[in-house]
């Protein structure tokens, strides 16, 4: 079992999501926290390039596209820390891992 963890700003963000998509986030995390940080079956997710063990998919597209960002931050611990949650349009990407 993998531990999720927020960071300070990620889950301040979490607070300000529509609550359709807050649900979303929570499925998203329960995965993870199941099967591990790899969820191929997710729209639009993919390894952030560049990045050591950094991922994104898309929680809801549309305007706006909600995206999720999270870093494996110890593999053989299992822990995933969620970096960024929000828009896509938002995400800086290089910043945020």
């Amino acid at each position: 079992m993998w531990d999720v963890k927020f960071t300070a700003k990620a889950k301040k963000q979490a607070r300000y999501l529509p609550k359709d998509v807050y649900l979303i986030l929570q499925f998203l995390v329960l995965e993870i926290r199941i099967n591990g940080p790899h969820r191929k079956q997710w729209r639009n997710y993919g390894k952030l390039k560049g990045k050591k063990d950094c991922y994104h998919c898309h929680l809801k597209k549309g305007n706006p596209t909600y995206v999720v960002v999270w870093k494996v931050t110890e593999r053989m611990a299992q822990i995933v820390e969620v970096r960024y949650v929000g828009t896509h349009e938002k995400a800086n990407y290089r910043r945020i891992c």
